[in-house]
């Protein structure tokens, strides 16, 4: 009896301790948070930046989607669970992989290797449903099943796409992310960071169909041969996709939710107002302060901030005071402007900030064909954005004229240092590569073709001279009747 009564003790103890230490763990996550809305907000040190809200999230960003230009950070490299935001990567790839209406099958796997009380939408083994609604059943619904069946259409199996979420986010430019499942069911070795998340959501939210997807409060999977149920309603439970809500944003563009219990809430989302699109990522962070955080972040972004199109505010740009180039110096004589400003790029800076305050670097490293520089811009030591130099299309009216940019410049530094305006020979020169090879081409060509004709006619008058050579020749050798007198 005493050992019953010993067995019952500890157990009852463990009962006990179990709920005691719940409740102490439950009230850590409101302590901790209140410690985590006191973490340096990194921004807030730039030179003549607008100083941001404080969060309560342990990692938060608010990232310009066209230029990368990050308005806000917090803890933007700390590695963090990211729950169901892992899903924005698995649609992105399955978007990139597959047409709309190839059809997905749940295996057995897919189905019950998640927690019966994990995000589902219901679907059994064997049902079947387009790519397109398996999307939305995963953005709307949050469908850890959905996920990892998506996963198998696409690469055979659940681990081999993982792989590819992997190259994937590298290509992106993640550098401290790695996954595990596809769908963010907690992996301690499933991690991402605010700026990692951040440039994927770039990528998802350049996708006008995920935009759509991600933006969705309900969705309908109607009954069909392969999906029995006549009531498959997909409904969200992000509150910023709810009419009418709280938590509406009439800017949003897209949002996806995450939770576990080691996670927290997780939430990234898109906005875009004036011709601006902020990308906000909050990462570990209490219900519902993630969204009113992301409004608070939105709302920062769109007040404090402007963007600026680069070929329209450029006038003068000069690299270390050395001159950038001009064109009447063209190997081939005083033409156009052979090079321009690409005109979508821009920058966005501080609205308290002009264009000519930023400082620029020029880069040559370029991979693409038709841009031969990269003009890199920053404020205050702040990346702000970038443009390409290209190379100008015929007859292009907008081309930038780089030739009275570099007369201005010049004359500028020269009053200024006091000294004379440099010759032109000092001058970098910049030159239509392609124009240069087709001229040195059609000359070589032109010059091989005189080489051969002029060969043909030697060849030829050699020929005529050696005929009548021989026909003189021939002359000399007949006898002459006279040949046996001597005169």
């Amino acid at each position: 009896m005493s050992r019953m009564n010993f067995v019952l003790g500890i157990l009852l103890a463990i009962i006990i301790g179990t709920q005691s230490g719940f409740i102490a763990y439950a009230t850590d996550y409101a302590a901790l948070e209140e410690q985590q809305r006191s973490l340096e907000i990194t921004s807030n040190n730039y030179e003549n930046w607008p100083d941001g809200p404080a969060v309560s999230a342990e990692g938060a960003i608010l990232m310009e989607a066209q230029t990368g230009t990050i308005l806000y950070e917090k803890n933007i490299h700390e590695r963090l669970y990211p729950a169901s935001t892992t899903k924005i990567l698995t649609c992105l790839i399955g978007v990139e992989q597959c047409q709309m209406n190839e059809t997905v099958t749940m295996s057995q796997e897919a189905v019950f290797s998640i927690p019966r009380d994990s995000s589902n939408i219901g679907l059994d083994v064997g049902e079947q449903i387009t790519v397109e609604q398996c999307l939305y059943g995963i953005l709307v619904g949050s469908a850890n099943e959905a996920a990892n069946a998506l996963a198998e259409h696409v690469s055979g199996s659940m681990d081999e796409f993982v792989d590819l979420m992997n190259e994937r986010a590298a290509e992106l430019g993640c550098e401290d992310s790695h996954f595990v499942t596809t769908n963010g069911l907690h992996d301690d070795d499933h991690y991402t960071t605010p700026y990692d998340l951040a440039l994927i959501a770039q990528k998802f939210f350049d996708n006008e169909l995920l935009c759509k997807m991600s933006s969705t409060p309900t969705y309908y999977i109607p009954q069909s041969a392969t999906q029995p149920d006549d009531d498959l309603y997909v409904n969200t439970h992000n509150k910023m996709l709810f009419p009418n809500g709280k938590y509406n944003y009439e800017y949003i563009v897209g949002s996806k939710t995450g939770y576990t219990d080691n996670a927290r809430q997780t939430l990234v989302s898109c906005a875009e107002k004036d011709g601006m699109k902020l990308i906000c990522v909050v990462m570990r962070e209490e219900s519902p302060h993630q969204f009113e955080d992301t409004i608070s972040l939105f709302d920062y972004g769109f007040s404090n901030f402007q963007k600026l199109n680069v070929a329209s505010n450029e006038t003068q740009y000069t690299v270390e005071n050395n001159d950038f180039f001009q064109t009447d110096e063209d190997v081939f004589g005083t033409s156009k402007p052979i090079l321009s400003i690409n005109p979508e790029d821009s920058v966005v800076l501080p609205i308290t900030a002009v264009f000519e305050d930023l400082d620029s670097e020029l880069s040559y490293d370029m991979e693409s064909d038709s841009s031969v520089a990269s003009i890199q811009y920053t404020y205050h030591g702040i990346p702000v954005g970038s443009a390409t130099v290209d190379l100008a299309e015929e007859n292009q009216e907008d081309a930038f004229d780089f030739e009275n940019q570099l007369e201005n410049e010049t004359e500028a530094a020269a009053e200024e240092e006091g000294e004379s305006t440099p010759d032109a020979a000092d001058n970098v020169v910049f030159v239509n590569v392609r124009k240069v090879i087709i001229w040195v081409v059609g000359i070589a060509g032109l010059l091989i073709l005189i080489f051969v004709i002029k060969a043909i006619i030697d060849n030829y008058q050699f020929a005529k001279r050696r005929s009548v050579r021989n026909r003189h020749k021939k002359r000399k050798q007949i006898p002459s009747p006279f040949d046996d007198y001597d005169f």
